[in-house]
């Protein structure tokens, strides 16, 4: 068997985003697997429910694909696509599923997410961002063949709070509702230009921010929009019934939260998240529905100590009665079921793995006693496949096995799970050796005759949740492989484990945290098998918070890589984007009010103190945790003599661990793995200071071609 490299990144196929057909007989999803070292090939696939056959790529290996849609009838699939694009502005295409080539249905300025087919089939709403211009010259309705995009405004002029995100700047754009002919087509003989033809329609038509497009009936169309007196500083979102014949919109109900998601049936009913406004960061997301006509609004939810997950949208069961929803739950992802009118608590479907995204299907009437619900998760023992849960049957179908091959090859190690106490507080945590089978190569520890160094992983958010899986099964596997013992945990301030666990970190991140933290590692060092004088921790985003803040706190770890972390809860909050609501929700202040304080809650405040030699890793484009903040931790470093070193990604942002170039996901992992060696007693290895710049380090080498 061979051991797990970070190389091996390049090897591994992860899926997303499945849809279940109309009649629960498909499945379609995306599959995403490294294409080189700067691209990955992202495409759909179709797979049969049952599990009866190979899964079958439907779309060209060309460009980036991503929401597969099917049509109510579900005889033809909504995607889009970067395919024939000299950019990365998605289009969305349609493809015929009885024989044909996909038709592309949008040639438009903005690019084209949150797509939503009408309940004819006729039409399909989508959302682009687009400025002021651009809908003056109509190019959000198609972009004439001579237009040259001015990218990079020069100067840039800012008249917004929040006018940054996601790696790009704003410059104006602002996102907005459209709908399209499904029929149309760009570049052929049935619509040679939706502007003239009148294919797509413009739906809002203003300098706002809306999203959430949900179908009605065939002539409703429902969304969101950002509202306040300032709505880059408001949590009020705004929801729209909006009358397409007679082009008019009403308000019909305002909620609060980080964005909303919606879902919309044809009599009139709109199920929404919400969350409290008051300090809203750290405020679990409940479940409602509006009834539109009487106005009245349900909450199913606010009895369950478990709030929806982020990015999480309900979904109506084929009932109309029955709405379905994800959770966070104690280390993996809950699919929960609902009676729209709230005359009963919400019931458990199933628990699987970590669940990265699900849908409900069946006959029309199902409840949730026969539904069928598609689902990507990933286990311990791989890093992702789509299943199907037959209700009915009470049973699970896999129906993908993408990394059969390159798992067959590799000595995978199964996490142990473990509890422990922390002030008197249960805490999920779970370590994970090397492999016996991963050989003498992967480490001198390996072989079991000795101890294994300790490598502590600490979790972003914060208020996240890890698992046995996910994200994070490659970088957790390549460093068993090479010999550490990996441990990480859900400390207070997780989601999962209810709102009391989730708001335990009040104005108080760093103490809280470390305290869980080190009771996990105070656990795992009293084993035999673990060396606790060669400890080492990371984190990413919070955890590179935390572990920034460790370091300042104890000398007990022999070095730490800090990872696109938050040094300055100052810095942050004016440089960071709709993120500084952090600030204000978990801290409940603002830098004005409490400056010395702030400081003191930032590892900044305590790096004189560090003596631990301290990687940073951060990303020039990151507008999530903006690199200043690194930057000015980093001098305090070099300045105080510590051994240190700050690695900057160019062209990536926030994002970078999950979905950045690969190359740099390689490098960073290897990164990681070459300034614990330098600083390990199991290691024969010298300090990252001291090596050369590329030793240890195989991102953009040539393959070998013996191999």
């Amino acid at each position: 068997m061979e051991r797990v490299t970070a190389a091996d990144y390049h090897d591994i196929a992860v899926p997303s985003d499945p849809r279940i057909s109309p009649d629960g007989d498909r499945v379609a999803f995306v599959r995403r697997q490294p294409n080189d070292d700067e691209e990955y090939e992202t495409t759909v696939y179709l797979v049969d429910a049952a599990g009866e056959g190979d899964p079958r790529r439907l779309t060209l290996a060309e460009g980036s694909d991503a929401e597969p849609r099917w049509s109510p009838s579900g005889d033809r699939i909504a995607f889009t696509s970067t395919r024939g694009a000299d950019d990365d502005r998605q289009q969305l295409w349609v493809l015929p599923l009885d024989g044909g080539e996909a038709r592309r249905v949008t040639d438009v300025v903005g690019g084209v997410s949150q797509v939503a087919w009408s309940p004819d089939g006729e039409q399909i709403a989508f959302v682009q961002s687009v400025t002021a211009d651009d809908r003056e010259a109509d190019r959000d309705l198609a972009v004439p063949d001579d237009y040259e995009p001015d990218d990079h405004p020069d100067p840039r002029v800012i008249d917004r709070t929040v006018y940054r995100a996601a790696e790009r700047y704003f410059d104006g754009r602002r996102p907005g509702v459209y709908v399209v002919d499904a029929d149309a087509t760009v570049g052929g003989v049935t619509d040679p230009d939706p502007a003239e033809s009148g294919a797509i329609t413009r739906v809002t038509d203003r300098d706002a921010d809306f999203a959430a497009p949900s179908w009605g009936d065939a002539d409703t169309l429902y969304y969101t929009e950002a509202v306040g007196e300032d709505p880059d500083d408001s949590v009020d979102i705004a929801i729209y019934a909006h009358d397409l014949a007679a082009d008019e919109a009403e308000r019909v109900h305002t909620t609060t939260g980080w964005g909303a998601d919606l879902a919309a049936t044809a009599d009139g009913r709109v199920a929404f998240t919400h969350a409290e406004p008051e300090q809203v960061s750290i405020q679990p997301t409940d479940l409602r529905v509006l009834d539109v006509e009487s106005g009245d609004v349900t909450d199913l939810t606010g009895d369950l100590d478990r709030g929806l997950g982020r990015g999480t949208t309900p979904q109506w069961g084929p009932d109309d009665e029955t709405i379905y929803f994800a959770t966070p739950d104690e280390g993996k992802t809950a699919l929960w079921h609902v009676s729209a009118d709230g005359s009963a608590d919400p019931e458990r479907l199933l628990r699987p793995g970590t669940v990265s995204a699900a849908t409900v299907g069946g006959e029309a009437g199902a409840g949730p006693e026969s539904v069928a619900v598609a689902y990507a998760a990933s286990e311990w023992d791989h890093p992702g496949d789509a299943f199907v849960y037959d209700a009915a049957a009470d049973e699970t179908t896999r129906l993908t096995e993408l990394n059969a091959d390159y798992l067959a090859e590799r000595a995978i190690g199964e996490p142990e799970e473990l509890s422990f106490e922390s002030d008197g507080v249960e805490i999920q945590g779970w370590l994970l050796t090397p492999p016996a089978e991963a050989g003498a190569d992967s480490a001198d520890a390996a072989d079991g005759d000795e101890p294994y160094p300790l490598a502590v992983e600490i979790h972003g958010g914060p208020h996240a949740m890890w698992s046995t899986a996910g994200t994070m099964w490659h970088e957790f596997q390549t460093l068993a492989a090479r010999g550490y013992a990996v441990f990480w945990s859900n400390p207070r301030g997780s989601t999962g484990y209810g709102e009391e666990f989730m708001k335990a970190i009040e104005r108080d991140w760093g103490a809280v945290t470390l305290r869980d933290v080190m009771a996990g590692v105070e656990t795992v060092a009293d084993r035999p098998e673990i060396d606790a004088s060669n400890a080492f921790v990371t984190g990413g985003s919070f955890g590179g918070f935390m572990t920034a803040w460790a370091v300042g706190q104890t000398d007990y770890f022999r070095a730490a890589v800090s990872q696109r972390g938050v040094y300055d809860l100052t810095g942050f909050y004016g440089s960071t984007d709709a993120a500084y609501k952090l600030v204000e929700g978990d801290f409940d202040a603002v830098p004005s009010d409490e400056p010395e304080w702030l400081w003191e809650q930032s590892p900044t405040g305590h790096a004189d103190a560090v003596d631990t030699p301290t990687l940073l890793i951060h990303s020039e484009d990151d507008t999530r945790t903006p690199i200043c903040t690194a930057e000015l931790y980093h001098r305090i470093l070099r300045k105080n003599g510590v051994d240190t070193r700050f690695v900057r990604y160019p062209r990536e942002g926030h994002e970078l661990s999950r979905s950045g170039e690969p190359a740099h996901i390689v490098d960073r992992i290897e990164r990681i793995v070459r300034w614990f060696d330098g600083y390990s007693d199991h290691h024969d290895a010298d300090r990252a200071l001291n090596r050369p710049e590329d030793d240890g380090l195989t991102a953009g080498e040539e393959p070998d071609e013996d191999a």
